[in-house]
């Protein structure tokens, strides 16, 4: 439906009109010139005189028509659209995400073939990202130092970019959990006490914090910020032999740097759980625990879209001018206009 926003300015309609009869006429007395060709000109004046009938009263109706467009625009007029419903809730998720050079190891194995730690994370944190409408997610990148690469926001699709265009070694190649919880306390800190939530995923141990991750997660816990913690990494890997044959080759565990003792303490502190994904399935499984653990809670707002029409009107009064302008630009040249014969040459 159309709502106007100044219906008001339609009652100026009937102003020209009012101008007119209230106004008194120019006076026509004005000081006698000398004009030569005189009996020229009042010869051109009478013969074009007889087509100004025709032309007058649809002049005068373009003006009515430009003046009352104005009005129309000036009223403000807004299409409101049908009621949409938007999904509200007050959790506030943050995703801590290491992005330190050990994140680089090719130990995820994805059907066939091996991928980096960082894209398992890559592809199936963007999916998770992607279901959590409704909620408020910011995004923390942490290596040897944590910065806040996301603030909390509805907008997922951004957020979920922002983890897609995360590179290694941008924040360092040390690991710093501790600070990285730090900042989400920061960013937490002043949300409703009770949905304040940490995801935390790291593949190695703390160090590189300016402040020890124990003390960090009791700071979180005095605040009422929920941890989870994530370790990623596989436990076993093949390193291939000489020459990349079998022979000489012998298994590792890439994952060996991995502190799980710290962060299922860091866990236990705020209420929250710690996981281990050693492949991309695990951790796929491990998002889809968490939206059970943190479901979206979601409280229905209405919200009616809304678009002002009022350049319609008034691009409609602009060629209406542009017309008129033209018109007279015709007549001034001399031009012959629908409706009116030409005029009738004068001898001297």
């Amino acid at each position: 439906m159309i709502e106007w926003i100044w219906p008001w300015m339609l009652a100026l309609a009937p102003l020209p009109w009012l101008l007119r009869r209230v106004l008194p006429k120019a006076s026509g007395e004005e000081p006698a010139i000398r004009a030569p060709f005189f009996q020229h000109w009042a010869a051109l004046a009478e013969n074009q005189g007889t087509g100004m009938a025709g032309g007058s009263w649809r002049r005068l109706a373009a003006l009515w028509a430009i003046w009352l467009l104005l009005l129309l625009s000036a009223a403000r007029p807004m299409w409101i659209g049908e009621a949409v419903e938007l999904p509200e809730s007050g959790r506030d998720l943050m995703l801590a995400v290491d992005i330190s050079g050990s994140m680089q190891i090719e130990d995820m194995q994805a059907g066939q073939r091996m991928i980096s730690r960082m894209q398992a994370v890559k592809q199936l944190g963007k999916q998770f990202i992607d279901e959590r409408r409704g909620d408020r997610l910011g995004l923390i990148l942490f290596g040897s130092n944590a910065y806040v690469q996301s603030p909390l926001s509805f907008d997922t699709t951004t957020v979920g970019r922002f983890l897609e265009e995360a590179q290694i070694g941008f924040a360092g190649q040390d690991t710093a959990i501790g600070d990285a919880i730090g900042l989400a306390v920061k960013r937490l800190r002043e949300r409703p006490a009770d949905q304040r939530v940490l995801i935390l995923l790291s593949d190695g141990a703390d160090n590189a914090s300016s402040v020890q991750p124990l003390d960090a997660a009791r700071l979180a816990a005095g605040l009422g910020i929920r941890i989870h913690t994530i370790g990623i990494g596989a436990d076993r890997m093949l390193m291939p032999g000489m020459f990349g044959t079998s022979f000489g080759a012998r298994q590792i565990n890439p994952s060996a740097e991995l502190d799980e003792a710290t962060l299922t303490k860091i866990a236990e502190l705020t209420g929250g759980r710690y996981f281990r994904a050693r492949n991309p399935q695990e951790l796929a499984n491990i998002y889809t625990l968490l939206d059970q653990l943190e479901p979206i809670e979601l409280d229905v707002a209405t919200f009616r879209p809304r678009q002002s029409l009022g350049y319609l009107p008034l691009g409609l009064a602009l060629l209406i001018s542009f017309a008129l302008a033209l018109a007279r630009l015709l007549q001034q040249r001399g031009l012959a206009l629908p409706g009116r014969r030409p005029p009738l040459e004068v001898a001297p």
